[in-house]
């Protein structure tokens, strides 16, 4: 009898947790989810910037452009170099998210030589990392955190967002 309770309850407990995973799946969204061409959509009602998490290691729109006036910033696109091609920030550097790690170990003359800008200082230059719509600049962002830069951050937005409110 203890054995058939020990059992019902394992069952229970199994079927509670696959219908609390199951509504989570139904509830979390991913970016193709809310903009699922993939590209430039400004018809999209989710705004990038609310399905990426936000915090002292982001920029918004208004802070890059000031960054931007002020010429104090490294500025890296880690879109594929066909994206970077059909539209950038100006000033941006392209570094395809699978090369960031790469990039950031080079040596400084290695890095001026393969990207043509000067490698960004770890402790004294604020780089800015950005992509389409913010997900792969926030992956880009924690190799460079963990590589000693602790000045970069990312544009939540990504080129998205600033294409929406540069044509505005």
């Amino acid at each position: 009898m203890k054995r058939k309770m020990k059992l019902l309850l394992r069952v229970a407990v199994v079927c509670v947790l696959v219908c609390v995973l199951g509504l989570v799946g139904t509830l979390v969204k991913t970016e193709e989810q809310f903009c699922s061409d993939g590209l430039i959509n400004t018809s999209c009602k989710q705004k990038p910037h609310s399905l990426y998490h936000e915090d002292a290691d982001s920029v918004s729109y208004e802070q890059l452009k000031q960054m931007l006036a002020a010429g104090k910033l490294k500025l890296f696109d880690v879109r594929e170099p066909e994206e970077f091609k059909e539209g950038a920030i100006p000033g941006a550097t392209n570094i395809p998210l699978s090369e960031v790690q790469q990039a950031f170990t080079l040596t400084p003359d290695q890095f001026l030589q393969r990207f043509g800008v000067p490698m960004p200082e770890k402790h004294s230059s604020d780089v800015i990392l950005y992509c389409q719509r913010g997900r792969r600049s926030l992956t880009a962002l924690h190799t460079v955190h963990t590589l000693g830069y602790s000045r970069a951050h990312h544009y939540v937005g990504g080129y998205s967002d600033w294409l929406e409110r540069e044509v505005q």
